[in-house]
């Protein structure tokens, strides 16, 4: 047999339903990872100007133990990667400049983590949709091929179920789209909101790089 003839009848034997439940579950493990990092993106962003003020009230005093004990509260990026930078502070800066910046990069990482699978399905869920509407189309011409010779008033029934069969195969495609859209938009969100939080946390960075230098200055232990 020829092997267009056997992709065909798996198609044909398969039909398109598993596309339209694949989808549905692909959207289903979407909206679980939009809510899951939702909420740990409400755990990790903090008010910046309201962290810089406290530390800088003690940092400003050279009290490096109190300004390590206010980040302690915190689970924002900014007070995980100052709290790292500060603990190293008594070895130096450039010590605590890389302890910073391993934080940092941590932090990146729990940020981003699962995104390329929004990513990613935003990408290929109207693909897949589209999938599921040739299998579809592929249904019905194999049904009108059949109504081929059959009487008036039955090859008139059969074309009408297959104009039927290519609208429902539409409905995957449309599917898929519905399912990129919120992936996209969640994905290209969670995106900002880590530029937003990588932002405030180079500030905290380099205010605490400031008092640490000026304590290496002031020949602080």
């Amino acid at each position: 047999m020829h092997i267009v003839e056997i992709v065909k009848d798996v198609f044909i034997h398969w039909g398109a339903n598993w596309v339209l439940w694949l989808l549905f579950a692909l959207s289903l493990v979407s909206l679980g990872v939009i809510l899951e990092r939702w909420w740990l993106f409400r755990t990790k962003q903090d008010r910046v100007r309201e962290l810089s003020g406290a530390l800088e009230a003690t940092l400003s005093t050279g009290d490096f133990p109190a300004a390590i004990s206010t980040l302690e509260k915190r689970t924002s990026v900014g007070a995980a990667v100052a709290r790292a930078g500060l603990r190293l502070a008594p070895q130096g800066m450039t010590a605590a400049e890389k302890g910073m910046q391993s934080a940092l990069a941590i932090e990146r990482s729990t940020l981003e983590n699962r995104l390329a699978f929004l990513g990613t399905l935003g990408n290929n869920a109207p693909f897949i949709g589209l999938f599921g509407t040739v299998i579809g189309v592929l249904l019905a011409f194999e049904a009108l091929s059949k109504t081929q010779g059959a009487p008036t008033g039955t090859s008139q029934v059969a074309s009408n179920a297959v104009m039927g069969s290519i609208a429902e195969a539409l409905v995957a495609t449309a599917v898929g789209i519905g399912v990129a859209l919120p992936a996209v938009a969640a994905y290209n969100y969670f995106q900002r909101r880590i530029a937003s939080i990588l932002a405030d946390a180079e500030a905290l960075t380099n205010l605490v790089l400031a008092y640490v230098s000026a304590r290496e200055r002031n020949g602080g232990a």
